[in-house]
């Protein structure tokens, strides 16, 4: 009797999933993110403790929550294009023969390092032009909170440069092997 299902020791499952392991890395933008997103935590703690609680609301907190949350979203993208897991679609790669779905992978990150480029140069566009601007409850110029932005986006553009530069130098068959890294192909037989 020749079977192809699963051995008798084994359970057939529809879903198959892997725990991968937990890497803790240590890059500035990490802990630059992760001041700022406890810093954000605690103004709008406040800001709903004097609001509900004391039932006299701090006028500043509002905004800054604004301006802190603006800087969360900037600083944490850093850290997302590090690591490639902004989200993406990519089906195309993955049913393209492997020399066309590389060439595909190097038009996208560079199109990326273009477009990050533009961000950033933009961003400093507008640190310029608002530096005479202030914020509403403080009398402190506007060019901060857009020069974090304008950071933000620099330092999002040299970390593509970083992969970009890594990609080509295995022509992005690394970049097509961590695209399909997840991938579980089950190659066994259909069952009857």
């Amino acid at each position: 009797m020749t079977g192809t299902g699963p051995r008798p020791d084994e359970e057939a499952h529809l879903i198959h999933v892997e725990e991968e392991k937990v890497v803790i890395e240590n890059h500035p933008e990490d802990w630059l993110a992760f001041g700022l997103f406890w810093a954000l935590a605690f103004i709008v703690f406040l800001q709903f403790f004097t609001r509900y609680v004391l039932n006299d609301s701090l006028s500043w907190t509002e905004e800054i929550a604004r301006y802190g949350l603006m800087a969360v979203v900037f600083i944490g993208a850093i850290m997302v294009t590090r690591r490639h897991s902004h989200i993406s679609v990519v089906l195309l790669p993955n049913l393209l023969p492997a020399g066309v779905a590389r060439v595909l992978l190097a038009i996208v990150d560079l199109v990326t390092l273009v477009f990050l480029a533009l961000l950033g140069w933009f961003g400093v566009l507008i640190v310029e032009r608002m530096q005479i601007q202030r914020m509403t409850v403080f009398d402190v110029s506007m060019a901060y909170v857009y020069g974090v932005i304008a950071l933000g986006c620099l330092l999002m553009f040299a970390r593509q440069v970083q992969r970009v530069s890594r990609n080509a130098r295995d022509l992005w068959r690394g970049a097509q092997r961590d695209l399909t890294a997840g991938l579980v192909i089950d190659d066994r037989e259909p069952r009857s």
